[in-house]
């Protein structure tokens, strides 16, 4: 096996976000870095503050990709502390995030691509909540696996595109391993404190890039705190090579469509989520 090391790191900086006032939003990926970034799309750090009152948000449409929503804080009633969605859009599907009552919540959403053969499936939605989540507790803090593997565990999530995603929670004095697949394309987001990872120091709100490998089947990253606690997910996945067209909620390969799917979203002709049948929905 190889040693990973950060080779790139990017700071974030909040700014308001779509939902006004009490939506402070970091962008951590945008599609323009798509290329370099692949498979990873778009990552976004919301934290919603909201009064209350008249709705916010509402149905919105997505096609040509699988979205991962990881509840960093929820409100414990829609969204559980600690729980996964992921919702694969394929060839189109709208869903609704109204939000009308006081709410405070931090989420992590992220944009995967999908593969060329797999652009369009049909739409389907899992949910992972936190009791299904594997985890490993001990002395050095607590590590949840949300997909692939890591500590010997293994998610029972699907996905049309491999990736990892692993959330730590570790203590003072902490020093773990961790083994990531060979090719993968991946990243650490401090979201509190600050830890060592391959002996490069990362701070709250930083991204840490790691090198590609692509010499054997795993390789490691030593994940190290000194005197602070550290908060922060490990996210991989593998590289697609895959052509995309952003433009607002859709992700096309070509121009042609995304007129297309436009002129369907417009037309009536994209389902709503909760009107799939049961057997799109896969529930853990």
């Amino acid at each position: 096996m190889k040693k990973h090391k950060v080779i790139e790191i990017a700071g974030t900086v909040p700014h308001v976000g779509f939902l006004g006032p009490g939506h402070t939003a970091r962008t951590l990926i945008s599609s323009n870095q798509f290329q370099i970034r692949d498979p990873f799309i778009l990552l976004m750090d919301d934290l919603l503050d909201l009064p209350g009152g008249p709705p916010v948000g509402g149905p919105h449409p997505h096609a040509g990709f699988e979205t991962v929503t990881l509840v960093i804080q929820g409100d414990e009633k829609v969204f559980e502390t600690g729980s996964l969605e992921l919702m694969t859009a394929g060839k189109g599907v709208i869903h609704s995030e109204v939000i009308t009552t006081q709410t405070r919540l931090r989420i992590l959403q992220l944009w995967l691509v999908l593969p060329l053969a797999k652009r369009w499936e049909e739409p389907f939605l899992q949910k992972l909540p936190l009791e299904k989540v594997p985890k490993v507790k001990g002395s050095f803090g607590e590590i949840r696996i949300y997909s692939g593997s890591s500590q010997g565990l293994v998610s029972p999530l699907r996905h049309h595109t491999p990736f990892m995603l692993v959330e730590y929670n570790l203590n003072a004095g902490a020093s773990v391993l961790d083994q990531i697949p060979k090719g993968y394309n991946t990243f650490i987001y401090v979201l509190s404190g600050s830890l060592s990872a391959g002996g490069t120091k990362l701070e709250e709100g930083q991204v840490g890039w790691l090198d590609i490998l692509e010499d054997s089947s795993d390789n490691e990253i030593w994940l190290d705190t000194a005197e602070q606690k550290a908060h922060f997910i490990l996210c991989g996945g593998q590289p697609q090579h895959a052509p995309i067209v952003a433009n607002g909620p859709f992700i096309g390969i070509t121009r042609d469509d995304i007129v297309r799917l436009y002129d369907q979203y417009h037309n009536g002709e994209i389902p709503h989520l909760d009107n799939l049948n049961e057997s799109s929905k896969l529930i853990h």
